[in-house]
């Protein structure tokens, strides 16, 4: 009887295809502790533990530096056929991946699901004469080397969305004075103290600012409007461009697809849960879930148009 309890036991667990998955996961976080990235890593499974959809814990490992390409090289290095092994990941590293000429691709790991987007923003100092999406391309298509542009890192979304705004004016990206600044907070004094034109960065780092009459912001990259934000998007100013900075998750090389299947689950629970809709307001961000085949489509269309854009810009061959 004991013989055919264990074989009966056997078959149950043989018949649960996501058994192996039950083993704290292991999550790659290409960037400091506290950046975006890492947000990117934690929250999604600490939300999975409050949901009750994912409670066998999990552990975040941060390697930042060249746009994440380091860590996503240590992902793939280390992660080979591991079910339990995912990364966060987003525009950013597409990019940087060209940028910094990396020896790994996306092309080497899984992709599971896009999950958030934070909006760039345009913004101008309060007095200043450019009122609009018009004014600005006015200005890049009389001297663009006049207009001060101030953003995030070099190649990142902040520069690539004012070099798709130049490309739809008709002027060379590679003219614009873009100036690049380690975060949104560093834009501010000098874009209330007039030394720089215009400024791009996400709207959770320009609001409480434009809240407070210290900057003006002029457009968003968004698809559509956004809620407490009077400005329009660029395709309603006539410009058709839609870029954010959005992020998601990615699974190890040779993840299998019973493996893939797990985690797609995993996240289609979260995205439907009342606490993951509670998380997206308190941290400002934009739900852009797109899950399992459709996400691997956007990232190969992704990586095709950020490589042309960063050509464009003169960063890349």
């Amino acid at each position: 009887m004991l013989g055919i309890t264990r074989v009966l036991a056997s078959l149950v667990v043989a018949a649960l295809p996501w058994a192996a998955g039950a083993a704290p996961a292991k999550v790659m976080a290409p960037g400091g502790p506290g950046g975006g990235y890492d947000a990117a890593a934690r929250v999604p499974l600490q939300v999975m533990q409050q949901a009750g959809i994912f409670t066998d814990g999990f552990q975040v490992t941060n390697k930042g530096g060249a746009g994440g390409t380091i860590g996503l090289a240590e992902f793939i290095n280390t992660s080979k056929n591991d079910d339990n092994a995912i990364m966060s990941m987003g525009a950013i590293l597409v990019g940087g991946i060209i940028l910094n000429k990396s020896p790994v691709s996306l092309d080497q790991v899984t992709p599971l699901v896009r999950l958030t987007d934070d909006a760039d923003v345009l913004a101008v100092p309060m007095d200043s004469p450019i009122k609009t999406v018009a004014d600005v391309i006015a200005a890049m298509k009389s001297n663009p080397g006049a207009l001060a542009i101030g953003g995030g890192s070099i190649g990142g979304v902040d520069q690539v969305a004012a070099g798709l705004i130049a490309k739809s004016a008709g002027v060379d990206p590679r003219k614009l004075n873009y100036i690049p600044y380690p975060s949104g907070a560093e834009l501010v004094p000098l874009l209330v103290s007039g030394q720089l034109k215009l400024a791009l960065s996400g709207l959770s780092e320009f609001k409480p600012y434009a809240d407070q009459k210290r900057l003006r912001i002029i457009a968003v990259t968004s698809d559509k409007r956004l809620p407490g934000v009077d400005a329009p998007t660029l395709k309603e100013s006539g410009v058709d461009v839609v870029i954010g900075n959005w992020r998601g998750i990615v699974g190890a090389p040779g993840m299998s697809k019973e493996g893939r299947a797990m985690w797609l689950d995993r996240f289609q629970k979260m995205h439907a849960s009342p606490q993951w809709k509670q998380t997206l307001e308190k941290q400002g961000w934009d739900d852009a879930y797109l899950a399992g085949d459709d996400f691997a489509k956007f990232l190969d269309e992704e990586k095709v148009r950020q490589a042309q854009v960063l050509k464009d810009l003169g960063l890349a061959k």
